[in-house]
Order: C-alpha cells, then sequence, then structure tokens
C-alpha cells in the first residue's frame, strides 16, 4: 500500500484590491468568468432525491464494506457523514463516499489502521492515524482527550497521518456534551494546498478549519466551525459536481481573476480559494498561516511545502478544557446565559429576522431534515449509484 507564493516573476493580481461591494454591484464584469460549468447535467427537469437519515447511513455503510472498510468502522464513517448532511455541511457529508473509496482503492487510506499513541502525558496525547479512516482514528483520539480533560482541567492532543477528518465541528459536540469547552484547527498534511496568500496567483496552504466549541446555551451547545478561506473546498467540490456555478467571490482563476466556475479551481495549472475576510483577506490568511505552523510544527507531520505528496489528510490539534477546574461550571452557566439572552435581545434592524448565534443554523437544519430527509443533488446522488454498481451493492429506492 502506499501511504504516503507567488513565482518570482508572475504577475501580481490586483484582487487583493477588489471589495466584496466592487463585486457584487458588478464593476468587473469584464473579468469575471460566469459561464455555466462545462459538463453542467442539471436541468429544470432534474429530480434531486430526499432521503432519510437511517437508509441514506445504512447505504453509505454498505458501500464501505464492499469498497473493503471493516464493519465497525464502514458504520462509523457513514455515520459521521449522514450527520453533516444532517446539519446542513453538505461539503463533509456522503458526497465524500466515491472519493473516500477511491482513495481507498488506490492505497492512500489504510481502511484497517486505527489510532498510534506516540507519546503520553498528563494532559498531551500525540496521535499517529497511520493513514486510517480520519473519523475512526479522531473519535478514538477526542474519547481519551475528554477523559484526560476531565482529570487535567485542560489537555491538548495531536494527530498526523489521518485521512480526512470531516467536519471539526462533530469532535467540538463530543466533548460539549461531556460539559467541555474546545479549541481545534487542522491543516491539510502539507497536500491539499488551495488557498493563495493576498496577491498571490497559485496555492500555498489549505483551507485550514478552526472551530470552537462552549457547552450550555438555551438549545445546545455553541459550535463555531468555519474555513479560514472564503469557502471549503468542499463546497466548491459540491458545486462542480452538480454542474453549478459557485458564487462570486469564492475563487480566482489561474490568472488571478474572480470566477464563478468550479472547474477552474482544479485545473492545471490550478485556480486558487479565496482567503476569508474581504478586502481585509489577509487577516483570513494570517490565520490559515498560523493554524498551518501549529498544526504541522506540533503534531510531528508536515507544513505545506513545495511538490506536496498527492494523498489528502489532515494534521490537527485538539484542545479541551473543564469550567470545573477554572470559574466552575456553574458560573460559566450562567455567564453564557445571561449572554446569550442580552445578544439575542438586541433590537433589530429587520423585526422579522432573528440573531444568529453559532451552532443555530446546525441546528435548525437538523430539526428540518431529520423531519423532511436530506436533499442530495443529482450529481452527488449519481455518484453513489455509479459506484453501488461498481461494488454491486444493492441501492436504496428514493
Amino acid at each position: 500500500m502506499k501511504f504516503c507564493g507567488r513565482d518570482r516573476g508572475e504577475k501580481r493580481s490586483d484582487f487583493a484590491e477588489i471589495t466584496v461591494r466592487e463585486l457584487q454591484e458588478g464593476g468587473l464584469a469584464s473579468r469575471i468568468s460566469t459561464d455555466r460549468p462545462t459538463g453542467s447535467s442539471l436541468t429544470r427537469d432534474t429530480i434531486v432525491p430526499t432521503i432519510s437519515a437511517g437508509p441514506l447511513t445504512d447505504f453509505a455503510t454498505r458501500l464501505f464494506q464492499a469498497g473493503g472498510v471493516p464493519a465497525g468502522h464502514a458504520e462509523t464513517v457513514a455515520k459521521s457523514l449522514v450527520e453533516s448532511n444532517l446539519r446542513g455541511h453538505d461539503s463533509h457529508g456522503v458526497m465524500r463516499v466515491p472519493s473516500y473509496i477511491q482513495r481507498i482503492q488506490d492505497g492512500s487510506i489504510d481502511p484497517k489502521a486505527t489510532l498510534k499513541i506516540e507519546n503520553e502525558a498528563a494532559g498531551t496525547l500525540v496521535g499517529d492515524g497511520q493513514w486510517g479512516l480520519g473519523q475512526v482514528v479522531t473519535q478514538d483520539l477526542m474519547r481519551r482527550l475528554i477523559s484526560k480533560g476531565h482529570e487535567a482541567g485542560i489537555a491538548c492532543a495531536t494527530l498526523k497521518r489521518a485521512a480526512h477528518i470531516g467536519r471539526l465541528g462533530e469532535y467540538a459536540e463530543m466533548a460539549a456534551g461531556e460539559g467541555l469547552l474546545t479549541i481545534i484547527c487542522a491543516n491539510t498534511h502539507g497536500a491539499g494546498q488551495r488557498v493563495a496568500p493576498v496577491g498571490g496567483k497559485r496555492p500555498r496552504i489549505g483551507t485550514n478549519p478552526i472551530c470552537m466549541g462552549v457547552p450550555g446555551g438555551e438549545n445546545g451547545p455553541f459550535v463555531l466551525d468555519f474555513g479560514t478561506s472564503a469557502t471549503a473546498e468542499g463546497k466548491v467540490r459540491v458545486k462542480k459536481i452538480a454542474g453549478e456555478k459557485v458564487p462570486l467571490g469564492w475563487i480566482l482563476d489561474p490568472d488571478g481573476n474572480p470566477s464563478t466556475d468550479p472547474n477552474v479551481l482544479y485545473g492545471n495549472p490550478p485556480g486558487t480559494i479565496l482567503p476569508m475576510g474581504g478586502d481585509q483577506a489577509y487577516k483570513g490568511f494570517g490565520l490559515a498561516f498560523m493554524i498551518e505552523m501549529l498544526c504541522g510544527g506540533l503534531s510531528g507531520g508536515p507544513c505545506a511545502h513545495p511538490n506536496p505528496p498527492t494523498p489528502f489528510a489532515n494534521c490537527a490539534v485538539f484542545i479541551v478544557l473543564d469550567p470545573e477546574k477554572f470559574s466552575g461550571a456553574g458560573h460559566l452557566a450562567k455567564e453564557i446565559g445571561g449572554l446569550e439572552e442580552y445578544v439575542r435581545g438586541v433590537p433589530l434592524i429587520d423585526e422579522k429576522s432573528k440573531v444568529t448565534l453559532p451552532g443555530d443554523p446546525e441546528r435548525l437544519t437538523l430539526q428540518k431534515r431529520s423531519a423532511e430527509g436530506i436533499p442530495l443533488d443529482d450529481g452527488n446522488w449519481q455518484a453513489l449509484l455509479k459506484l453501488s454498481t461498481e461494488l454491486k451493492v444493492e441501492p436504496i429506492d428514493v
């Protein structure tokens, strides 16, 4: 099994000086490609299936098992992906099944691998995913870290050589369920370079997400989980598979011009995803750069470098804090409750709107999709059906 800045003389893109307002007002029409993505299969008559979580989880589990994943690992990953769909994060949902299985088949993921602890102290863990399925090794790491957090008050773990670990919010929710606060961040193990520094037109680092979680709240924990780029790479991929355009302000083509065609991100040479922050994108890139150093430097894995390895993986840092070892869980709950009430009670510009706090969108989508089912666009559904044919897995009716 095979486990594995701008170039000198390039003309600088002036997109760093373009504001979001200019994009919205269409002042750059002459520079922007808005043609429908090539290979689009969507029409007005396209059927978008809606599938309940249970049958979709079962289908994904059977696909993974047919692809060589042990039953327990297959169920763990399938549940994780469907839970992302249920919360509205389709970029981290079942659209990942074909790519995971492809990577198992080409040897860049070991479906039987488990977490290896390389070093351990009272408040630290150094984990090696051994190129295993990301959700499997990360859930194991988090269970160990949560135990250490309760004992020590604060604990930190690192992880390297883990295949795509999925939605970071999942692990913050695990810790919040045990009364712990979290800070989590990840890089792309030196590969998956999609984001250029401000003014650059070639990617240098990944979309490098960061997540923070706090237990409590009237409706559940507060979980903030976002990529440090204008969008997650997976959201561009969702649009590409669906044959749809991406919103203006997400990506640049290889010449540094804004584009709405998701295919330019995957070309040769590739386009780039813009850093988060609009006309202050240096802040988003700066945050991504710090995450790149933390995750690669502390985990024993790599930071981004020239000629990156082909396998996409994650290095990650996880920090948990037990409020009982600080001000006390009671004080935290009291302050959180008062803050939430104060913020939600702000006078609104539009009385029909509501204040949105971290975790609210996911909870609302979870309620809706749990009741109505998970919508899958035609491109992703056809990819799953094609895979089921290849693996001789009985599909589900929609």
